[in-house]
């Protein structure tokens, strides 16, 4: 049974779960996702009434209601995701989609109403009064700020020494079965301070959020009757096995998350990014040399046509473009190799913000030039074909200095059904990853509900 308590006015509470599951804690980051896109607009919404809220303050002295209910309604939705999470990993209820109380969940948090506010604390309060509490919520949290804000993002990406005492938390849970009661009593004591501080800061008491850490799941002066743990140590069904399928469906997920994103990528640039040609194009960069020649190593092209399907191959035409008085050209690399093994040049390591050379020495190029693949002056076209190429610029002449531009494009027809494929694998990658972790999940709450079921009378399962 709980007392009430006539304390601070932001009353935050949470009750340990008896037996949390010693292996859903590793991916409850990934069931709160839905929750975590849901709060990204809600907490826009929780700045615009904040905002609304400081001019109703400053011009009447209270806090319109309807937006102080909406508030209320952000920090507790809030608050129970983060007691889910990695706020405090004290349940393994799913948090309720709702912007009400929900008093029957494991986390509550209220406020109330306050008939007047000053008007004059409304300009200070929320940054240079709370910036004490701004700097501990810096440690608590991670980062810094604005005190509201630093909760929203707690919700979706906890840091700080909070998320690393819930880390610790969920290992020892993971090792022995059950959650440390100090190590739940110093987080709620730190979850606690962090959301007074929010409601403080987003305007909603007067109250200036005391500097001590009240720990415990209850407020101070409340005492509660904790339920002894269960029996079953293993955390409600989840064994070695299940952890492995839950552990395995979070990579599948992953997986198919990141293949379904290169498919898409491809399928965008294969309908948007082609020119007039329909050739997709890189920028053109400038290449120097203070040598005969520029040269950029070797490509290794394999099953540019015998893997794809009939009548499609993977690179198609390929046109390099450089500027009108260099020649370009490109050949088997051993033969093109050969060729420059005498000359003088910069062969091309890297191209990034900035070109990385390697300057090979050597003297002027043989008057008889390599067989050519493909070459021409300013330009050269050549059909991608399977085998090891280079590719070598040089002045017609065959001076020393090659200064020029140089840019790529090429028809790659195989990039449409390639991203269709890795589109659909993705698709399938995840529906086998949601599965797995589904199939998880309910056998282990078919497992806790056989478990209470068959508990006999006076049980601490079904004595509650």
């Amino acid at each position: 049974m709980t007392t009430a308590t006539a304390g601070y006015p932001v009353h935050v509470r949470g009750r340990l779960d008896p037996g949390p599951s010693r292996g859903l804690w590793p991916v409850k980051w990934f069931l709160a996702i839905p929750h975590h896109v849901v709060l990204a607009f809600l907490w826009v919404g929780f700045a615009v009434c904040t905002v609304l809220a400081f001019f109703g303050i400053l011009v009447t002295g209270r806090y319109p209601r309807p937006l102080f209910d909406f508030t209320l309604a952000v920090l507790r939705w809030t608050w129970r995701v983060a007691y889910y999470t990695y706020g405090a990993l004290a349940t393994d209820q799913y948090p309720p989609f709702s912007l009400g109380a929900e008093p029957d969940y494991p986390a509550t948090l209220d406020v109330p109403y306050p008939e007047h506010l000053s008007r004059g604390l409304v300009l200070v309060k929320w940054w240079l009064l709370a910036i004490p509490h701004h700097l501990v919520l810096g440690v608590f949290l991670g980062g810094g700020g604005y005190a509201a804000s630093r909760v929203g993002a707690w919700a979706t990406r906890t840091g700080g020494l909070v998320g690393l005492v819930a880390l610790f938390a969920g290992v020892a849970l993971l090792v022995t079965g059950r959650y440390p009661r100090g190590l739940f009593d110093f987080l709620l004591g730190m979850d606690r301070w962090a959301l007074r501080v929010a409601a403080y800061a987003g305007l909603m008491t007067d109250a200036y959020p005391p500097f001590r850490l009240d720990t415990g799941g209850d407020e101070p002066g409340v005492t509660t009757i904790d339920h002894p743990p269960p029996p079953h140590a293993d955390g409600g069904g989840w064994s070695g096995g299940r952890i492995a399928a839950a552990v395995i469906g979070v990579a599948l997920l992953l997986f198919g998350v990141a293949l379904s994103a290169a498919g898409s990528l491809g399928l965008w640039a294969d309908a948007t990014q082609r020119d007039a040609d329909g050739y997709l194009h890189t920028g053109a960069k400038s290449f120097h040399s203070d040598g005969y020649a520029l040269s950029f190593g070797t490509v290794d092209l394999r099953w540019t046509e015998a893997a794809w399907p009939i009548g499609t191959d993977w690179l198609g035409d390929v046109e390099l473009r450089a500027d009108e008085d260099v020649i370009i050209g490109i050949g088997p690399a051993d033969d093109v190799n050969r060729y420059l093994s005498v000359v003088e040049r910069d062969e091309v390591q890297g191209i990034g913000p900035e070109v990385v050379y390697r300057h090979l020495d050597g003297g002027p190029p043989p008057a008889t030039r390599p067989t050519w693949a493909a070459s021409g002056t300013g330009s050269l076209t050549w059909h991608a074909d399977e085998g090891t190429w280079a590719v070598a610029v040089l002045n017609p002449d065959g001076s020393r200095v090659v200064d020029t531009r140089l840019s790529a494009r090429a028809t790659v027809p195989a990039l449409g059904w390639v991203s269709t494929a890795l589109l659909l694998g993705g698709v399938l990658v995840v529906s086998l990853g949601g599965t797995t972790l589904l199939v998880a999940a309910v056998r282990s709450s078919r497992r806790r509900e056989v478990d209470q079921v068959v508990a006999p009378p006076g049980h601490p399962e079904t004595d509650l």
